[in-house]
This record gives C-alpha cells, structure tokens and sequence, in this order.
C-alpha cells in the first residue's frame, strides 16, 4: 500500500497502524452523508471532493450496504475506480441486520465487491453489532465466512463496527483478534453512550479504533448560541467542528476519526484542521467541559447532569434519559437516538419508571422527572 503522495498541498496527520510501516490518515472520509442534488448522490460535486480528499493524504473511504440505499458503494467504485488501487483505503461492512443465512454471506459480499468494483477491502467490518446483531452473526458463520475472504485475499483486515453498551463489547472484542474496531465517540457521548468505557475496552486489549460520528450527526456543530460562545471566547479562529473532531483525534488509541463530510467547505475545514492535528491541551479540555456544560443547561429539559436524582430505586437511568431527549429536541434524529436507548439495558429505560417520585423530590432544578419519563417512554417507543 503507497501511503504517500506527490501532492504539494497540506498533508492530514497519519498515525502508524499496530506497529508496522503502513500508515492511516487520522481523517478518514465517511460515505454515510454523501453530497445530494435532488434527492440523489451528487456524483459531480462528490467527485470533487474524493479529488480534494486524495490530494490532501485523506485516502481512507468508510462505506457500508445501507448507505444511501446502496449508491454510497455505487458511487466509491465509480469515482475511487479511477485511482490506482494501492492509493487508497477502503472499507466496507456486512449487512448483519438484513441476513438470515449463511448463503447471505456469499451473497452480500459478492454484490458489494462488484458495486465498489475494489477487488479486495483493506478493512471489512461486521456492521452494527449490538448483543442481539453478533448472536445472529454467530448462528450464520458471518466470521467464519470473513476468515476464508481473508485467507482468499479479498479482505486485508478483519474488525467490526458497534452499537451497544461495553460489557457486550468486551465480550465480542474478546471472542476473536480483531485488527480494528468502530464505535460511536465524542464529547457528549463519552459518558452518555458511555464511549469512554468503550474506548478503555479496545485500548486494553490492543485494539486500534476508528471513531464514528465525532460530531454527533451535526449536533456539535450547530450546539447552540450560549454553548457556541464558550468557543468563539477561547478560540474565534476555529469553528465548533474543530473542537469536536480533535477531542476524538486527540485520544492516542484512536486510528482513525471518520467525517460524514457532505460539501467540499466541511472538507477544506476539517483537513485544515487535521493538516496537522494537534491534540488537545489540558486548557482546551476544560472549555469543552464548559461548553457541555452550558449545552446541558440550555436544552428542552433544564438537566445538568449532577446526577443528584441518582440511583433511582428502579434501576432506571435517568440522566441518560433526559439527555437523550434533549439530544432530539436539538436535532438529533430519532433513529441515532434510539440505537443509544435500546442499547440500554430495559430496567435502565424511560419504560421502567414506576412513577414513584423519588427522583422529583432530589432534583435541585425541580424537574418533573417521572412526567418526562412517561414522555419519553412513549417517544421512544
């Protein structure tokens, strides 16, 4: 693999991968959120930013079955085709959630081979295993099938990308050598989705991780106007995204930190930003504390997360709750959501509320707590 360009142009950082010579650009091009023109890929302008992409060292492409209905591989085998095949990464993920046997194996892969038109993916990832997904996974023999692609040389790399709480994790991570793994990181969720045990996880076991939505589907990029001045305050010079993608960069087990760039302005920003990366000081830390902080506050719910409403009697998990509910009063989708609460385990969901009011009466911000509950019970349902 030639990781090296001629390109004059700024270079994004790269770190080694797992102690070898090969090398992965710490910005990786996510095709999850690809330019639109009518309702369809904007195979033009997203061709464009491949080039952009390329030029700048960005040669790590992330695709998947599902993306865009199928056209996110479509359009990286028409547009990454025309780039020789030793330039670029590209990884690819089995559709765990659409199969039910082992003939789907053999079946999704060939099509995804022939729509990337790759011949071979540098990474191939079990996609969105949560403790039900890797259940189905292993009556299948997905694994079985992805070790024989490997040994017939049309995967390089073996990992998986993940959903789900750690103790699942730890046991997945744990069945098999994985060579990389992808999971949900950033700021907000490092306690919410509970990233930083996640991330703890990987590191302990030795395995490189890939970091997926760092800004949380935009949500840390619009923030809102009181959280956003805490950044402007430190630094005007950088936007909202900057502060997010490095908090994720600056974690040294972190291999790769994949951007759903969608116009080639978000790119141009988050190359600068990472041509070179520089981590987070202690300092900086702290403003993204200040800035959670705010955001918390400024949300549907006024939850601070001072946890004072904690251990319900029920076991239900009620900052995590209200947070997720703010999420989507914020603009969240429901969807990315929901993959955090049903996550969870059931005695920790909104559901479980019996409605006892222990949690109002503890609660310095005086939240009807349990009406919430109810509310988002019903929401999420």
């Amino acid at each position: 693999m030639n990781t090296k360009t001629n390109s004059t142009k700024p270079q994004v950082t790269r770190r080694p991968y797992r102690g070898t010579d090969l090398t992965l650009p710490l910005l990786g091009f996510g095709m999850m959120r690809l330019p639109q023109k009518d309702g369809k890929v904007d195979y033009a302008l997203g061709e464009k930013m491949v080039a952009k992409a390329m030029e700048s060292g960005c040669n790590y492409f992330d695709t998947a079955y599902m993306y865009h209905d199928g056209e996110s591989e479509k359009f990286a085998g028409a547009v990454l085709s025309q780039y020789k095949r030793d330039s670029y990464f590209l990884t690819d993920k089995m559709p765990i959630v659409m199969m039910n046997t082992e003939a789907d194996n053999e079946r999704f892969f060939k099509e995804q081979l022939e729509r990337t038109k790759a011949g071979y993916f540098d990474f191939y990832f079990l996609h969105w295993l949560n403790e039900a997904h890797w259940k189905k996974a292993k009556e299948i023999k997905t694994l079985e099938f992805m070790k024989k692609m490997k040994e017939e040389g049309k995967i390089r790399h073996i990992g998986f990308s993940f959903h789900g709480e750690p103790e699942t994790l730890k046991e997945i991570a744990e069945s098999y050598p994985w060579e990389l793994v992808q999971i949900q990181l950033n700021y907000l969720d490092w306690e919410l989705c509970r990233s930083g045990e996640q991330y703890e996880v990987l590191t302990k076991l030795g395995i490189p991780v890939s970091i997926m939505e760092p800004l949380k589907g935009g949500t840390l990029v619009k923030l809102t106007p009181e959280s956003k001045k805490v950044f402007d305050d430190a630094n005007p010079k950088v936007g909202t995204a900057s502060w997010g993608l490095r908090y994720a960069a600056s974690l040294p087990n972190v291999q790769v930190v994949l951007s759903g760039m969608s116009d080639l302005a978000q790119m141009e920003d988050n190359i600068k930003t990472f041509s070179p990366m520089v981590p987070l000081t202690d300092e900086e830390r702290k403003v993204i504390a200040q800035a959670l902080a705010v955001y918390r506050k400024s949300g549907a719910v006024p939850c601070t997360a001072c946890r004072y409403c904690s251990p319900c009697p029920f076991g239900v998990s009620i900052p995590r709750n209200l947070a997720l509910l703010n999420q989507v009063k914020g603009g969240l989708p429901l969807f990315h959501a929901k993959l955090v609460y049903d996550a969870m385990k059931e005695k920790e969901r909104a559901s479980a509320c019996v409605g006892c009011g222990a949690c109002k009466k503890k609660c310095p911000q005086q939240i009807d707590i349990p009406s919430f509950m109810k509310q988002i019970a019903a929401d999420f349902k």
